[in-house]
């Protein structure tokens, strides 16, 4: 029986993917929704309004990956840049100036990082505006994927304008900011202030602020209740409170639930143009290869990129090992956000074990072959496929033929499953090899003793019917145990049961 899901647990899980993009500790987004939601109320907003608001405050960043490449070359680390935005007063030009100036170039030698900031400033506001249109262009395509109202919307459109109409695209002021939004930009921010500053410090910034960034009517609200509010929620689980003030929202159908798993995968994969479409191709041939659990999975095997910057994703050459263990959080942070809602929790094992390798030398939780289902085994082949057969910065794609040939070397050395390996690359349209890399490394005396070994068979018996001596057989067992992962003869039978190594002729 299939797990209900609703389109407002799926927005949550992209509420709290959003923090990760903005280098925010988990939950802040969400906190910032049940702000907007005692501020929203607090104004005599109607319930419409009030949903509206929900939503808004919820997504207000659905399109940060859709710029993160162009920021990240710019200024180096956009997480980094974007964590110390929320606290900038971006109603004043001097101010958020100064602070594109001050990451201009970042990581790179004086000379280009001079230049850096010479665009900067060279671009001035209208390159500002093209940037920040381009991440409200993503996120109206996501809403509209996600089935979310014209209202919502047209708040998300206004989503870096400012009540003094020194905001970005378009100078939009006052009141001509949808109110939804203006209730989103104030709870996020005080959220951030708040969290950071102190409740008293926060609400001088803010006061600072009014009719400036913010809506005065609405600071005065808020420097009127907000310390009450924030004591409602500074220790509370802000999912279950955005949740339960969450509008009304009904099960999906099995459509909806794919369009939304397909928005998350893009929501990942746009970050970078170098990963465009790739957890969509990975699902396409992991499909094929396995069917529908593993198509799902692996839509959103990589759901964790959004937690590492581009200036990792795009390097032109070799990480460092610290940007190696940067990268390895990501399966880890997939894990975690899937986790978050009943129905992707059932993939959450399978699709972070994308990055997993048989010989336990992958990420993030070093599994072995033991522990990896047939699903787990697949997407980690197509993932090798797809990015192999893709560019890259630091290399062009390789061939087709040359990727199968190097899958199947991963196989015969025990990283990639063999079986696996051929099924990926008959779904990709490669002939299946006449006889199949052996699983997990094995030679074909290791399967032979394996064979035999699941059969019953003690050592000494192994020896004599391979006219081999005891201590060799005890070695090749020794071994197997190692490359399978497992310590017991019940164990090893098991997988070779599920390797189908008992029916293998000799």
């Amino acid at each position: 029986m299939s797990v209900a899901v609703t389109k407002v647990q799926f927005v949550a899980l992209l509420a709290i993917a959003q923090d990760h993009a903005f280098g925010q500790p988990p939950g802040s987004q969400l906190r910032a929704v049940v702000l907007g939601q005692h501020l929203a109320t607090a104004a005599g907003a109607d319930p419409a309004e009030v949903a509206t608001t929900w939503w808004t405050t919820a997504l207000r960043f659905l399109g940060c990956t859709g710029h993160a490449y162009e920021v990240a070359a710019l200024f180096g680390d956009e997480i980094e840049l974007r964590a110390q935005s929320l606290r900038v007063d971006s109603a004043s030009p001097v101010e958020f100036l100064r602070l594109a100036i001050g990451h201009a170039g970042l990581g790179r030698s004086g000379v280009d990082r001079l230049r850096s900031a010479l665009a900067v400033v060279a671009g001035g506001r209208k390159a500002a505006g093209l940037n920040f249109r381009m991440a409200c262009d993503v996120a109206d395509a996501f809403a509209v994927r996600l089935g979310l109202d014209e209202p919502v919307r047209t708040a998300l459109a206004a989503n870096f304008e400012r009540w003094n109409g020194r905001g970005l695209p378009g100078g939009v002021s006052g009141n001509a900011i949808p109110r939804p939004m203006r209730f989103a930009q104030l709870a996020q921010e005080f959220e951030v202030l708040a969290r950071i500053d102190g409740i008293t410090d926060a609400l001088q910034i803010i006061e600072a602020r009014r009719g400036k960034a913010y809506d005065p009517d609405l600071v005065d609200l808020l420097l009127q209740q907000g310390s009450a509010w924030w004591q409602l929620i500074e220790m509370a689980d802000c999912w279950d409170q955005a949740l339960a003030l969450a509008p009304p929202s009904p099960g999906l159908d099995d459509a909806s639930i794919h369009e939304a798993l397909l928005v998350l995968a893009d929501f990942a994969d746009i970050k970078s143009p170098w990963t465009n479409g790739h957890s969509r191709a990975v699902a396409a041939l992991a499909l094929r290869a396995s069917g529908p659990a593993a198509h799902a999975a692996a839509l959103v095997h990589d759901l964790g990129r959004v937690a590492v910057p581009n200036t990792i994703w795009d390097k032109p050459g070799p990480l460092t090992r610290d940007e190696r263990d940067r990268v390895e959080t990501h399966a880890l942070v997939t894990d975690q956000l899937l986790r978050r809602v009943p129905y992707t929790a059932a993939m959450a094992g399978t699709a972070s074990a994308a990055h997993e390798r048989l010989d336990g030398s992958g990420y993030h939780r070093r599994l072995t072959a033991a522990q990896l289902n047939e699903s787990q085994r697949v997407i980690a082949a197509a993932d090798c496929y797809q990015a192999m057969t893709s560019d890259r910065p630091y290399r062009g794609a390789m061939t087709a033929a040359y990727a199968a040939s190097e899958l199947r070397t991963m196989a015969r050395e025990g990283r990639l499953d063999g079986e696996a390996v051929e099924r990926v690359l008959a779904a990709a349209g490669h002939r299946r090899a006449a006889r199949p890399p052996l699983p997990a490394g094995l030679t074909l005396r290791e399967t032979e003793v394996l064979r035999l070994l699941a059969l019953g068979l003690s050592t000494r018996s192994i020896a004599d019917k391979l006219v081999i001596t005891p201590k060799t057989a005890d070695h090749h067992v020794q071994h197997i145990y190692s490359k399978i992962g497992v310590s017991t003869r019940g164990a090893a039978a098991l997988f070779a049961i599920e390797h189908g190594i008992l029916a293998a002729e000799n």
